[in-house]
């Protein structure tokens, strides 16, 4: 199973606090050769003029946010390229999610979408040391993505489920989660 991941690209995108950060390094670690690709650490690289995400972010934030995500693509197909599966996360919602995978060269690419109930979102992000919420709440952010985000990929709703069985969920719905070259699930 996971011998179809080899020099492919997972992309694993939701909400803050969907669990992305930890399903991501759980999955990297089952296979034999991957790495992490952790989009933030883009951001962060933006020593001085960095601007957040908002609900109503101006033109310089949404510049950001996409060199981000071509920074991030252009790092994966490295990976991928020199044998590895590259296991990205980061926050990749509505029309940014079909411009995220055209900007993937590697196929196979897998897009996996974490998206738990918003009440266990919640409960997630009040457990977490970092915040990561902000101007946004769990029900808006979540209402925008299951609104405005293009059904590619595996969509999985991991309220319910340990790490261990949301990667087994991942690796048993790789079928649903492959993007064929148009974008589109196969």
């Amino acid at each position: 199973m996971t011998d179809e991941l080899e020099s492919a690209v997972v992309l694993i995108t939701g909400v803050m606090a969907a669990g992305k950060s930890t399903v991501a390094q759980a999955l990297a670690e089952r296979l034999p050769a991957a790495a992490h690709v952790r989009g933030d650490a883009f951001r962060r690289m933006i020593v001085s003029g960095q601007r957040e995400m908002t609900p109503d972010a101006d033109e310089e934030a949404v510049n950001q946010l996409r060199l981000r995500y071509r920074l991030s693509a252009m790092v994966a197909d490295e990976y991928a390229a020199a044998g590895l599966t590259a296991v990205v996360q980061d926050i990749v919602l509505g029309d940014e999610l079909r411009t995220y995978t055209e900007s993937v060269r590697t196929r196979p690419l897998y897009v996996v979408v974490l998206a738990p109930r918003p009440d266990a979102v919640a409960v997630r992000e009040s457990g977490r040391a970092k915040t990561g919420y902000g101007e946004w709440t769990v029900e808006a952010l979540d209402r925008g993505m299951r609104e405005d985000t293009p059904r590619i990929g595996l969509w999985l709703d991991s309220s319910e489920l340990t790490v261990e069985e949301t990667v087994d969920a991942i690796l048993a719905g790789l079928d649903r989660a492959r993007l064929d070259e148009d974008a589109e699930s196969v």
